[in-house]
């Protein structure tokens, strides 16, 4: 066995027998990276908090969340449990490299970390990765390089998003709606296209290791995990190009506003999130990729632009007034 696993799965031994009364404490971390968690987290941000703040966020956490399953088939690295099964206190069916509940935790409360700015802040943003990592690792679900691998992705990203910021942002703001939406279109076929290309370049999975079993259901997810970022980057991007020219609502307003907007926008977000799924087909496989892109696709645009509409049209939120264009020429 490579050292480098015999390594991660003494770790995980270690940790397992050493600490057993921690087991619900680490099952509880790793489910604040579940999908569940940010698909909540976001709105509650954009809706009622910070609209402007929101906006970035979704944009950076959806790049992460679709460098993860690219990652992860493009790695194809196996979880400890997969080769010793009596490690598995968490269920997970992709790949291992990277950890993607480590790299969505680094986007998140780095990033919100980097909007609050506050010395607090920044210790409890690496204390929550710390934590997120050494769950992965206890749950017997990644390796200690799945983890570190996950944390500099993220690391890397934010960096890319502040150098972006400072030199290409401001142009790209002063575009004309044609040319954002444009943008908006392209990443997520682009990286569809990306997506596609590694498969045909790494081929088939080498099914004479020894966790072969585990690789078909590895190779699902990885491909679901390509559909559901296509689905939400399109519709994210869409959205929320659409709603900055069209409904420009604001996420200020009293506590109770707050309050019932985001109970209105999470019931019809969980509708659409579960109703879908349970509604649309998972055969045959083609057919249930190309829905999983329209679910993912439908909930990312209500969350960023119909939702924002309800709103404003229930009173729930107010909306900045058309900023026009002034065609007057003044008088000498």
């Amino acid at each position: 066995m490579d050292p480098i696993y015999e390594f991660g799965l003494n770790m995980t031994r270690y940790l397992q027998e050493t600490f057993p009364q921690l087991e619900g404490f680490f099952v509880f971390i790793s489910t604040l990276g579940l999908e569940e968690f940010y698909l909540s987290l976001f709105p509650l941000i954009y809706w009622c908090i910070h609209k402007t703040v929101g906006k970035l966020f979704a944009y950076v956490f959806l790049i992460a969340s679709a460098l993860n399953p690219l990652f992860k088939f493009g790695f194809r690295g196996p979880r400890p449990f997969w080769f010793d099964p009596s490690l598995e206190m968490w269920e997970e069916t992709s790949y291992g490299v990277p950890s993607g509940h480590v790299q969505l935790a680094t986007v998140t409360y780095l990033f919100i970390a980097g909007w609050i700015r506050r010395w607090w802040a920044w210790v409890i943003a690496f204390v929550m990765i710390f934590l997120m990592g050494i769950s992965r690792i206890y749950l017997g679900s990644h390796f200690p390089h799945d983890v570190v691998v996950g944390f500099v992705i993220s690391v890397l990203l934010l960096l890319g998003v502040v150098a972006w910021r400072r030199t290409y942002a401001k142009g790209f703001e002063k575009r004309i709606l044609g040319q954002k939406l444009m943008a908006a279109i392209t990443i997520p076929v682009v990286y569809a296209m990306i997506f596609a290309v590694v498969s045909l370049l790494i081929g088939k999975p080498d099914m004479t290791v020894s966790w072969a079993l585990y690789i078909p259901a590895a190779e699902l997810a990885a491909w679901e995990g390509a559909a559901t970022a296509v689905g939400m980057l399109l519709g994210a991007g869409i959205g929320l190009i659409f709603e900055g020219s069209r409904i420009r609502f604001r996420a200020d307003g009293s506590i109770g506003l707050r309050v019932v907007r985001y109970l209105v926008g999470m019931g019809v977000t969980i509708l659409l999130w579960a109703g879908l799924k349970a509604i649309f087909p998972e055969d045959p496989l083609w057919l249930a990729m190309v829905l999983r892109v329209l679910r993912y696709f439908l909930v990312a645009l209500w969350i960023t632009y119909y939702a924002p509409w309800v709103f404003v049209k229930t009173k729930l939120a107010q909306a900045d007034p058309d900023p026009g264009i002034d065609l007057k020429i003044p008088r000498s």
